[in-house]
């Protein structure tokens, strides 16, 4: 038989009032990306009680994603991620309502935000997609935060929440930083990390060009970070504003 919301939720009801219960209940998020960081975001804020999740992500499980994600297992290699995630959450949430989008957010082609979208969460890598998110967020009023580089870190403690501005030491930061000024967004909350990234010592064979390296506990905990950041807006009383922070 399977449990009410409310037993699932039990440990969480005793650190949240009742009024907060409702708002995660009645939050829909959009989630764009379910690598390390994305899967581990994704599966905080279902277990955390979020009502609705949209789902947006294209790849499909890979071997080199073992280390690191949770839709990676051997029995779901070669299978799309959203579709992994979306049967794993809903076997921890039966009662969420899930929407998977088997797509890639690119400027070209953006996935739309959904018109009752309470809060966007990005965990994509490509910075062109970063940059148009953040803007059509921007423009359309829709709380966002969003992922720094991680890769090629070795330290999860050094991970931090705070405007895109109070960064430094991260090149994705800088980059982010300066398109935002162009296009006029003046705040971005973020996750980021204040260590500086190592250099990777293998290549991808195809490219021959350096891939970021790894390990398990630091994208998960830039997820987890994100989460708690998207709980916390979402519990606090946010009617009259669109901003994070």
């Amino acid at each position: 038989m399977q449990p009410t919301r409310a037993q699932r939720l039990e440990r969480t009801a005793s650190l949240l009032t009742p009024e907060q219960m409702v708002r995660l209940e009645k939050a829909h998020v959009m989630l764009l990306g379910l690598g390390g960081v994305g899967s581990y975001a994704a599966e905080a804020l279902a277990r955390a009680g979020v009502g609705r999740l949209t789902l947006v992500d294209a790849d499909t499980v890979a071997a080199s994603n073992l280390n690191r994600q949770l839709p990676a297992l051997s029995s779901t290699l070669g299978l799309p991620k959203v579709d992994v995630m979306a049967a794993r959450l809903r076997d921890a949430a039966p009662d969420l309502i899930l929407t998977a989008v088997r797509a890639f957010y690119l400027p070209q082609s953006p996935v739309p935000i959904p018109s009752d979208c309470s809060l966007v969460v990005d965990a994509i890598d490509t910075v062109s997609a970063k940059l148009h998110l953040a803007k059509t967020c921007f423009e359309q009023g829709i709380p966002l935060i969003s992922c720094m580089g991680v890769g090629n870190r070795l330290d999860p403690t050094r991970l931090r929440i705070g405007d895109i501005s109070q960064t430094s030491g991260c090149p994705l930061c800088r980059v982010m930083r300066r398109e935002l000024r162009k296009l006029g967004v003046p705040s971005l909350r973020c996750v980021y990390s204040t260590e500086p990234a190592r250099s990777p010592t293998c290549c991808c064979e195809a490219s021959e060009r350096p891939v970021p390296g790894s390990l398990s506990y630091v994208p998960s905990v830039a997820g987890l970070y994100l989460a708690y950041e998207a709980v916390h807006f979402l519990t606090e009383n946010h009617e009259n504003s669109n901003s994070i922070g």
